[in-house]
């Protein structure tokens, strides 16, 4: 017998829906609420059918077993499956990150470590540094000193007069 995920992978949209329904032990119109509700989102065909893959059928076995055994209602399951996949996203962010230090260090190792005098980085050796960029938006009074060139900050709207020096 030739396994369907063996050919394309358990993230592959192959099931129609009446196929994907029985594979979980559920109605098709469950499937559907549960794709408006975005629980388990398949693929769409060309044709605009939805496509299961069998990891969403796993996910649709999952969220039944955590309705009808725990007693969790569906905005409980869609936040579980919500922060189960944002721990997988996290995990396989820190196998690459722990990846590039190994190579890192790695990479400082067949530089060899020259002894340095001083106390401070040595050539060869990893160094953190931090830059810190400010950007000041906001004017102040010597922001219109600056533009007009007078002591004293520009009078501005309708109280400002005609241009006029009053003090002689």
């Amino acid at each position: 017998m030739i396994d369907v995920n063996d050919s394309f992978g358990a993230d592959a949209p192959v099931y129609v829906i009446s196929v994907a329904a029985e594979l979980a032990g559920m109605h098709p119109q469950t499937l559907r609420q549960y794709d408006r509700l975005g629980i388990v989102s398949p693929g769409r065909a060309s044709g605009r059918g939805r496509r299961y893959s069998m990891r969403d059928v796993q996910t649709l076995r999952e969220v039944q077993r955590l309705s009808q055994e725990e007693g969790i209602n569906l905005a409980g399951i869609k936040r579980i499956l919500e922060l189960g996949h944002e721990v997988e996203q996290l995990r396989e962010q820190v196998f690459h990150l722990a990846n590039e230090l190994e190579a890192a260090r790695r990479a400082v190792a067949r530089r060899g470590r020259p002894t340095g005098s001083g106390g401070g980085a040595v050539r060869g050796e990893l160094v953190r540094r931090t830059r810190v960029t400010i950007f000041n938006t906001a004017e102040t009074p010597e922001d219109d000193t600056r533009r007009t060139g007078q002591d004293r900050p520009v009078a501005e709207g309708p109280e400002a007069g005609d241009g006029t020096d009053d003090q002689g």
